[in-house]
């Protein structure tokens, strides 16, 4: 009979054979590292000059007993130099600037989708897959995303420009079906993360073929009869101020 222990390290080595490295970029949900010549721990990565500033910033919002707590921000800063995703030795770096073991930032790095293990493109298109946006169409937006650059989901176009993956509620249900940018072209001093919500087929096509022209498509809800989250046509209540509750006289007691 085998211990518990025995029993999970061979499930995990039968685990380990079975995989495909060749696959590993269909996946962002493994949890293990797996060396590659642009992605192993023997190669140098530092925060650059600039962010090296930000860092000491960033850490001044935390107690100094607790500067591990910046490990979040401290990630995102470095997925944003490195164009999108999140190389080992940086993680590796995190761990040594913040003081605490690697494995701790592995653990941060694994658990958060918004990190990216594996190369994106500079354009990230992340479609939202939560209920309400599937109701509306999600996955016909993924579909003419992923046909019209010709790739499938988390793959890179081959000039890099562009990659597609998936999100678990970006939290503006009211606009489904919805699409978030994250945009890396300009490093972490020009980064910026974008929603674009009531898409259509045709309408997203439209989006991805503006940025690939370098110009910036217009944020926020793609419905010209709607203005933010209002309904299209305009608002059928709610057409004046509404009157104050009520509120007791303290003073007259």
């Amino acid at each position: 009979m085998f211990g518990i222990a025995e029993v999970a390290r061979r499930a995990a080595a039968r685990l380990r054979v079975r995989v495909n490295p060749g696959l590993r970029h269909f996946s962002t949900t493994l949890n293990y590292h797996l060396d590659s010549p642009d992605n192993n721990p023997n190669m140098p990565w530092d925060f650059t000059e600039a962010n090296k500033e930000r860092v000491k910033e960033i850490i001044t919002h935390y107690p100094s007993n607790y500067k591990q707590s910046a490990v979040i921000s401290l990630l995102d800063l470095a997925q944003q130099q490195h164009g999108g995703w999140l190389p080992v030795s940086a993680m590796n770096k995190v761990a040594e600037v913040l003081e605490m073991a690697p494995i701790r930032v592995f653990e941060v790095a694994t658990f958060y989708s918004m990190f990216n293990r594996t190369k994106v493109g500079k354009y990230h298109l992340l479609v939202c897959g939560t209920t309400p946006c599937m109701i509306r169409g999600s996955r016909d937006i993924e579909g003419a995303i992923l046909k019209h650059l010709g790739v499938k989901r988390n793959e890179v176009t081959k000039d890099g420009m562009f990659s597609v993956g998936e999100m678990e509620c970006m939290g503006c249900c009211v606009n489904a079906p919805m699409v978030a940018v994250a945009d890396y072209t300009k490093g972490s001093e020009g980064f910026t993360y974008n929603y674009y919500e009531d898409v259509t087929p045709k309408r997203v096509v439209e989006i991805v073929e503006m940025l690939r022209r370098g110009e910036t498509p217009p944020v926020g809800t793609q419905n010209p009869e709607r203005i933010k989250a209002g309904p299209a046509g305009g608002n059928t209540t709610l057409l004046s101020e509404p009157k104050p509750p009520p509120c007791r006289d303290l003073d007259s007691s």
